[in-house]
């Protein structure tokens, strides 16, 4: 029993610090306190320790917790100083998730659409496009394997390929009539 109310006047006194710390103080010239948890920069080299990130996806995720883009910028300034962030590392390794399953049009969309710069995604489109007959037939084989035998069954095809992002003269030349050397 004597333990017993020892302790609950010990959590009633540690109660009654907390509420005390969570009143609001008189003094209003008080900077505003940062809600508990990691720092910007600890975020960041969270998120880029899952994944390569662009600059811009850094940015939006790091919106919620920062009190000025001016601080955002000032972290990812740093980040990129000290070579954790890259855009070009982050369309490598876009464009080496995303290939094996989408066309060349799909990807670079996705890598403009992420902030990556022209002149990076022109170096990747090169390659992309270099490979992209290659890529396509292996997802034409993954997903139908056998060459439409009507009209139908070529625009269904036809669909699922441009979807994926795949140039239109890649497609007829996947599709096209007398082509055996996909089957």
């Amino acid at each position: 029993m004597i333990t017993r109310s020892f302790d609950s006047q010990r959590q009633r006194q540690q109660r009654e610090n907390e509420f005390e710390t969570l009143a609001p103080s008189d003094d209003t010239s008080a900077p505003r306190a940062r809600p508990d948890g990691p720092s910007l920069k600890a975020r960041a080299v969270a998120y880029l320790s899952r994944r390569e990130h662009s600059r811009v996806e850094l940015a939006r995720k790091l919106r919620a917790y920062a009190e000025s883009a001016e601080e955002i910028e000032t972290v990812l300034d740093a980040l990129q100083k000290e070579g954790w962030q890259s855009n070009a590392r982050f369309a490598q390794s876009l464009v080496h998730r995303r290939a094996p399953r989408q066309g060349t049009a799909r990807i670079l969309q996705e890598l403009r659409q992420s902030g990556v710069e022209d002149a990076d995604v022109a170096e990747l489109r090169d390659g992309l496009r270099a490979t992209e007959y290659d890529r396509a037939l292996e997802v034409w084989r993954r997903r139908y394997g056998v060459k439409p035998q009507d009209r139908s069954a070529y625009t269904k095809q036809a669909r699922f390929m441009a979807s994926r992002g795949f140039a239109h003269d890649v497609i007829r030349r996947l599709l096209g009539e007398g082509d055996d050397e996909s089957a």
